[in-house]
């Protein structure tokens, strides 16, 4: 098993943008010295505790204060970026990383943000944008000109060499392209068929354990459209995990501290305005009044002592059948720094050792 970063960023609304910001890049620069293996960072425009409008501002300033943890958007918001542009603009980014970029990819899930951009979110048109866009990226960075893609969103021309010597010439260094990341949320989730389908690396974000396994059925469902095999070694859990020297000091930095008010002023009164907190339940009997920041933290949350760590991870592990990369959920503790980084290190050094015989290429424990 690998450990990564998933941040949404998450701010308090309180938090400068600049000030947040230089958090973030404080963070990633204590997980490449604690040897993670990778971050993704979120794209959202309207969402006060989500405030980052451009993750790759943040990724190219990370590359340069980094020296080894691969970087990328976790993911660029699709329906919102002209796919040639974008195709571009990533493609530098590559080259600017020396080939430590991956590149993930959304459809959008906030209706605020659906208005801002005028898509239809409700209809599923952003789902629709996205695989359209896609599409042409892929075909911006493979297929050599001329040629013209006339979609239902956008219409986007390759053209050949004009006036000798003007012509396409951006494409990624890692080749054919970075890798591409998907996060899925829903039960059946589309996006994580499409992960399936194309080979793209499946993210399943921070929900019940029992739920998240439903994800890999959903890829597995995507793979046998095109005849791959996935393998669980790909799959990225994203979790919310603190680890103190105590279960009492864990619980207390957690659910009465940062993760507690941003689950508690945030996340789950937007899960309940979208009647997602079945997402959250151990069971479909538990009324929605009793999923608190304190149940999630006993149901769902990967918190205590390193000990007490290592049991809850290899507990998922074993629920959802194997995954190979645990990705911890990004909070702000700028006002507490040293407990966030003893908790990013005593899961490196501590915890991740006691976990080295979860084999995913076998799907259980080998």
């Amino acid at each position: 098993m690998e450990l990564g970063y998933f941040a949404m960023p998450s701010h308090p609304p309180e938090c400068g943008l600049k000030e947040g910001h230089d958090w973030d890049l404080q963070v990633l620069r204590w997980l490449d010295e604690l040897g993670y293996q990778e971050a993704w960072i979120g794209e959202h425009h309207t969402a006060p505790w989500e405030p980052h409008p451009s993750p790759d501002l943040l990724v190219a300033q990370a590359l340069l204060q980094t020296k080894n943890i691969r970087i990328g958007p976790g993911g660029f918001l699709l329906p919102y970026h002209h796919p040639a542009e974008l195709a571009n603009r990533v493609a530098m980014l590559d080259h600017l990383s020396n080939g430590r970029l991956n590149f993930g990819v959304a459809a959008s899930g906030l209706p605020s943000d659906w208005a801002m951009f005028n898509v239809d979110g409700m209809s599923g048109q952003n789902r629709d944008m996205t695989r359209e866009a896609l599409e042409i990226i892929l075909k911006m960075w493979t297929e050599p000109a001329p040629w013209t893609h006339k979609g239902k969103f956008w219409t986007v021309t390759k053209p050949d060499t004009m006036f000798d010597f003007l012509k396409p010439h951006i494409k990624p260094q890692q080749a054919p392209h970075p890798p591409i990341g998907v996060a899925g949320l829903s039960k059946n989730s589309d996006t994580l068929k499409l992960a399936g389908e194309r080979g793209f690396i499946p993210m399943s974000l921070n929900l019940n354990p029992a739920y998240v396994g439903s994800h890999w059925d959903s890829v597995e469902a995507g793979a046998a459209k095109t005849g791959r095999t996935p393998s669980r070694k790909d799959w990225r859990m994203v979790r919310e995990v603190f680890v103190a020297d105590t279960d009492q000091e864990a619980w207390k930095l957690s659910t009465g501290d940062m993760m507690g008010r941003m689950m508690g002023e945030y996340f789950l009164p937007l899960l309940g305005h979208f009647g997602f907190k079945d997402y959250l339940k151990a069971s479909p009997d538990v009324p929605d009044s009793d999923v608190t920041v304190e149940y999630c933290a006993r149901n769902n949350w990967i918190v205590g002592s390193p000990a007490t760590v290592t049991e809850k991870i290899e507990q998922i592990y074993q629920e959802v059948g194997g995954f190979g990369v645990l990705l911890v959920f990004g909070f702000d503790y700028k006002h507490k720094p040293e407990a966030w980084h003893n908790s990013l290190r005593l899961l490196k050094q501590e915890v991740l050792p006691r976990l080295k015989h979860l084999d995913a290429s076998v799907g259980r424990a080998a």
